[in-house]
């Protein structure tokens, strides 16, 4: 793949407080690229710097080689949606949709021309809207006005008129966070294959987990002004780099380990097997394992032993907790045990994921 945009030494300060602490990244075409984090980590920031939005303080964005830092965000092959849509409400649909091939035309036609319609270019505008429309799901929608809309579909409105101008990259910033949780859940679907389609590349801002990992081609997950760790969903979740994207991307039981030797690490007191190496001897060490990974057994068969002390129904698997002689652990699992029933608890080598530990 061909790299498009290329992040390098990003600093960004606002009144002495530094949002972006000189970051790094490389985004190729036909990416589906999402900044993860919690608020006030810089993911925003970078998009509106891309966006032309923002200037940074120090660092520079090349796009195509070229670096923009100079170009005005209407000049920049990028649009962007936005979290509030900002439809025009006394136009329907179709000139909503329109309004920036309108814009992009009179610019291009001289003065006397300007307020005349010009055939061709109309029927141009026309073709692109409806096609841009269908894509979108918004098929025969042209006509209608935008108060009659869903907000799923003013959504789709917004994304077709950020992309009828034909951008080389889409910026979405948190553009789910106002719909409910069924038409967000659906929508991230929605958008996946939109961007499948276009062959664009996408940069999805959001601090929800569950819009990264189902969307997503690679995921920046961010955290005070700094990139943590790039990867693909599934690489990100079952290798995170260090605490905060083992607590920040799912749910997670950390615990504090010692590294005795390559593949054996201890914790609560027990030698465990895992499939890490290239640690220091009796190095500390911060140890991740996933709910769903822990099995609950007859107690003479688990590794450790506990209580069930809460049973939660989440519709697809019960969310247990067990209580051992040094901690709770979360459990998720789709087999139900009662309430204040003794356990053992087992689990893999390559369940049990080590990473160094961080200093705070």
């Amino acid at each position: 793949m061909k790299k498009l945009i290329e992040i390098k030494g990003l600093t960004k300060e606002f009144g002495g407080n530094v949002v972006l602490k000189g970051i790094d990244l490389d985004i190729y075409e036909n990416e589906f690229v999402t900044f993860l984090g919690p608020s006030g980590c810089g993911k925003t920031t970078t998009l509106r710097i891309i966006g032309g939005f923002e200037q940074a303080s120090s660092g520079v964005v090349l796009f195509d080689g070229k670096n923009i830092e100079n170009e005005p965000a209407f000049k920049r092959q990028t649009n962007t949606v936005f979290q509030r849509y900002a439809l025009f409400p006394h136009l329907n649909v179709f000139e909503n949709v329109a309004f920036g091939l309108r814009i992009k035309e009179n610019n291009k036609t001289s003065f006397f021309k300007r307020f005349k319609k010009n055939k061709e270019s109309e029927a141009i505008i026309r073709e692109k809207v409806l096609k841009m429309l269908k894509i979108v799901g918004l098929e025969g929608f042209e006509n209608r006005s935008i108060n009659r809309l869903s907000g799923g579909q003013q959504q789709r409105v917004a994304i077709a008129r950020a992309l009828v101008n034909e951008p080389k990259v889409l910026l979405l910033d948190e553009p789910l966070a106002a719909l409910d949780l069924k038409l967000r859940q659906d929508m991230q679907y929605e958008l996946k294959e939109i961007q499948r389609n276009l062959g664009i590349t996408f940069i999805f801002v959001t601090h929800d987990q569950e819009e990264a990992l189902t969307m997503s081609d690679k995921i920046v997950v961010m955290h005070e002004g700094i990139i943590q760790q790039v990867g693909t969903p599934e690489g990100i979740y079952n290798e995170p780099v260090n605490r905060i994207v083992a607590d920040f991307i799912g749910e997670s039981n950390i615990i504090n380990g010692i590294m005795r030797e390559d593949f054996k690490v201890e914790f609560d007191n027990q030698i465990f097997d895992c499939v890490d190496k290239g640690f220091k001897l009796n190095e500390p060490v911060d140890v991740v394992i996933r709910p769903e990974d822990i099995d609950i057994v007859p107690i003479e068969k688990g590794l450790m032993q506990g209580e069930v002390t809460s049973v939660v129904f989440k519709g697809v698997h019960f969310e247990i907790e067990v209580k051992t002689a040094y901690r709770e652990f979360l459990i998720h699992t789709t087999d139900y045990s009662a309430l204040g029933s003794k356990v053992g608890l087992t689990l893999n080598p390559d369940d049990i994921h080590i990473m160094e530990k961080m200093e705070w």
